[in-house]
């Protein structure tokens, strides 16, 4: 899944094996010959959660492979305070956009968030469908009700 992102940072999980290498510098002129990380084969038009999870997939796969090779794998090396920074970064990003707005800018930003997001869910053992089964409790009642049971003092 191609993640584009703007100002100087750097793209996320290519597309390709062959982009993935060339971005990490593997086709460089003087570049060592590194093999590019392999990426799961994409299903016919995924659809929602099935891309995030499938991105979900890719990033897990990453963890402890050469950050050299991999972009997520140099984020997850680089440890909680870094993945967070980043995602800040990116969110920030996304609501310049969203109040500029640019919605082709906001789609590429929402895009960068979600990677970064995923990353950062990587990181903490968290499975994506974790989060779905919390989004599902939530969708059985109302917003308001929701915030109520998880703020009993009633406070927002």
């Amino acid at each position: 899944m191609a993640v584009s992102a703007k100002r100087g940072s750097r793209k996320t999980e290519d597309a390709t094996p062959k982009k993935r290498a060339a971005k990490d510098g593997a086709t460089k002129k003087g570049a060592s010959k590194k093999k590019a990380l392999p990426v799961p084969a994409p299903e016919i038009a995924p659809a929602g959660a099935q891309v995030l999870d499938r991105l979900f997939e890719t990033v897990q796969s990453r963890r402890g492979t050469d950050p050299a090779l991999s972009h997520s794998a140099r984020l997850l090396s680089r440890g909680r305070k870094k993945i967070a920074q980043k995602f800040g970064e990116e969110a920030v990003e996304c609501l310049i956009e969203a109040v500029a707005g640019k919605p082709g800018e906001l789609v590429s930003e929402s895009a960068d968030v979600l990677y970064h997001l995923i990353v950062m869910w990587v990181d903490a053992g968290i499975t994506p469908e974790e989060v779905w089964s919390e989004l599902r409790r939530r969708q059985s009642m109302s917003g308001v009700q929701e915030k109520a049971s998880r703020n009993p003092e009633g406070s927002v």
